[in-house]
């Protein structure tokens, strides 16, 4: 029976549904549907751009939160001893809006300061009377092995846009914002505040120094990744880690795939049509850490 729309509108209901149930963990055959992707983009029923953001959705779904996480080293994070005077330096440097508060021990969040919160008790110039645990809201703990797709949603509906992240033995491992899941999907999020040389390369806690693995972002400097790594990698063919390494595999790497340069592995993260965004670098021979 004809329902009234169009082969080509009932074509893109098809492939669209089909990618629903993919996010949603229905589906069976993701490649399948990346060609069909690809192949609607060719025919012209959207543009590059949502190409990227579609691919960017479905690689969520594979994505656990330690491929995105700020680990504790790299937190901007406030003790629940310190009083004002001592952190403010810090959330102005920072410009950041929200921080997560952490106890004396590996395992205590105390939960998070919005720096807003401190607006009244600076305007009054009353900081005598601020307690960081009365103020303090409450945080969301989150597993390092849980899915993007997963964390989204449970900020969406908590309308949440921060959570703390714990480790296999309780203790924090880091932050992640709901920025950082957003950025997988549409790419680069920044604003006038962003220190990106610090966010390039993110060492987990058994880091590099420690013969562990490092996340790193496509767009990092080949200059700045030579002097992280202690690499003496080439800039003049191409300025960043990720043109070199689409360089060494011939083609436009998929999640998942590895290549080694010097005493490194690389393995592809997250890449959509285009390009590769995001890449674990570990010593040559070490496990994945996913």
């Amino acid at each position: 029976m004809n329902d009234g729309r169009s082969p080509e509108n009932q074509d893109s209901r098809s492939w669209f549904n089909r990618l629903a149930s993919v996010i949603s963990g229905e589906a069976e055959n993701k490649p399948e549907l990346i060609d069909e992707l690809r192949d609607a983009k060719e025919r012209g029923l959207f543009n590059q751009e949502t190409l990227a953001i579609l691919e960017g959705a479905l690689a969520v779904s594979d994505m656990q939160v330690r491929e995105v996480m700020i680990p504790r080293t790299q937190m901007i994070a406030i003790r629940a001893d310190e009083r004002p005077e001592e952190f403010l330096p810090r959330i102005i440097e920072s410009a950041h809006s929200r921080f997560p508060v952490l106890g004396e021990q590996p395992s205590e969040v105390i939960g998070i300061l919005l720096a807003k919160d401190l607006l009244s008790f600076l305007i009054s110039q009353d900081l005598e009377r601020f307690e960081i645990k009365e103020v303090a809201r409450p945080v969301r703990r989150v597993p390092e092995s849980k899915r993007l797709d997963q964390l989204l949603k449970e900020f969406r509906d908590n309308r949440a846009h921060m959570a703390v992240v714990i480790d296999e033995y309780g203790d924090v491992a880091g932050l992640v914002t709901i920025e950082d899941v957003l950025e997988q999907i549409v790419g680069e999020i920044e604003d006038e505040h962003d220190h990106e040389e610090d966010l390039n390369i993110r060492h987990q806690a058994n880091g590099h120094q420690a013969n562990g693995a490092s996340l790193v972002k496509a767009m990092t400097e080949i200059e700045d990744f030579n002097e992280e790594f202690g690499t003496q990698f080439s800039d003049d063919e191409f300025d960043t880690i990720g043109g070199l390494v689409t360089h060494a595999f011939g083609h436009l790497p998929a999640r998942g795939e590895t290549t080694t340069l010097g005493h490194l592995d690389f393995v592809v993260l997250n890449a959509d049509s285009r390009r590769i965004r995001l890449l674990e670098v570990r010593p040559h021979g070490s496990q994945h850490s996913g």
